[in-house]
């Protein structure tokens, strides 16, 4: 019987936690399981050279354990350089829950995550993230004080999504400037791919601009509200890729840049919020490159949310927030001049200067 169970098991193939790339020398990887509430969680620690690992949590409705545990590894990954990028003495970390944010989402499963981020002592710092309201981070404030993105009128800094579509916003303009010479968005063919918080947030900015702006969702019902409140077309075909634009704006999950895509699609800069928009970073950075496509580094253009919550930690006004996340722009702009002098990839030259710092730190902190 044992013998037949392990042959059954020899046929699961299986990468080990340590082997798989998104892995990355994460420093600490914790499962939070709750039989009462039906909590499955993970909560994945990056670095936390720089500081405290700070990150939103996400609540989707995964296909496997295994697709949410590679989506915890590289979303706090990105969070380490994302801090490292914008100047914050921050680490990295992420945290996913498993389960329908519409269906299984109650206040004694945030109350019992909650517990679970206070267990970690400070080392990781929640937000919220997709699934996620701002209310549900007040739940996990009764319980611990190692969350951001509080109510305002609790004393937090409220959602983060304006804050990082007017970054993303900053970024594209940057990008656009890059690319075209000019960076007036105005007449410029706009795809909007995901219209939840932040990617309204950029239509709006976008509209307001007189760019020409289409948007598309898997929520057909979102979309007509969307294109009713601002005007916008809601594209019709099959396939994004068969459009003709100049600006992408991937705004849902990551990875839609891929082996799938990315020869096909017709636009001239890729600039969105979306993590992880590059489903092999390497590998597709550089045929980006190769097609003459700009791409602005999503964890450099997306980082407007965490200056949002890291005002929380670090008592500075809106004002300062806004100045922060505006600033996105001149860095954008450095790197993709970088990236051409030095003949890199965008994402290798945003990459290098997030790593230089966190060695720089590693070494200070060593002394």
């Amino acid at each position: 019987m044992t013998s037949e169970i392990i042959k059954s098991q020899d046929l699961l193939k299986v990468d080990p936690v340590f082997g798989q790339l998104s892995y990355d020398n994460h420093e600490q990887v914790v499962f939070c399981n709750d039989k009462d509430t039906g909590l499955k969680a993970i909560i994945g620690i990056h670095n936390t050279v720089m500081g405290p690992a700070l990150g939103g949590t996400r609540m989707w409705n995964y296909g496997s354990e295994w697709e949410a545990l590679n989506d915890v590894l590289r979303l706090s990954r990105a969070m380490t350089f994302k801090s490292a990028i914008t100047g914050l003495n921050l680490g990295g970390g992420k945290a996913v829950i498993l389960g329908d944010a519409k269906t299984q989402k109650s206040p004694e499963l945030m109350r019992k995550f909650g517990e679970f981020v206070h267990s970690l002592n400070g080392k990781y710092i929640t937000a919220e993230d997709v699934g996620m309201e701002t209310e549900d981070m007040d739940i996990v404030r009764e319980v611990t004080p190692y969350v951001t993105g509080i109510s305002q009128n609790k004393g937090g800094a409220g959602n983060p999504s304006p804050i990082t579509a007017y970054g993303v916003f900053m970024g594209m303009k940057a990008a656009a400037k890059f690319k075209f010479g000019s960076e007036i968005l105005e007449d410029k063919k706009v795809f909007v791919q995901g219209i939840g918080s932040v990617g309204e947030a950029l239509v709006e900015h976008l509209v307001n601009e007189g760019a020409d702006v289409t948007i598309t969702d898997i929520n057909k019902e979102r979309l007509d509200e969307v294109s009713s409140k601002y005007g916008v077309t809601v594209f019709e075909g099959n396939d994004i890729c068969d459009a003709e634009m100049d600006i992408y704006a991937p705004c849902a999950l990551g990875a839609t840049i891929n082996d799938d895509t990315i020869y096909r699609l017709k636009a001239s800069v890729v600039a969105g919020a979306a993590n992880n928009q590059l489903a092999e970073e390497l590998k597709h950075g550089k045929l980006l490159q190769e097609r003459g496509i700009v791409y602005a580094p999503d964890f450099l253009i997306n980082a407007g949310g965490i200056i949002n919550v890291y005002a929380e930690l670090e008592n500075y006004d809106r004002q300062e927030i806004m100045r922060k996340t505006e600033n996105i722009y001149n860095t954008t702009l450095e790197i993709l001049e970088n990236a051409k002098v030095n003949e890199l990839t965008t994402h290798t030259a945003a990459l290098n200067i997030a790593q230089e710092r966190i060695e720089v730190r590693r070494r200070e902190n060593s002394k």
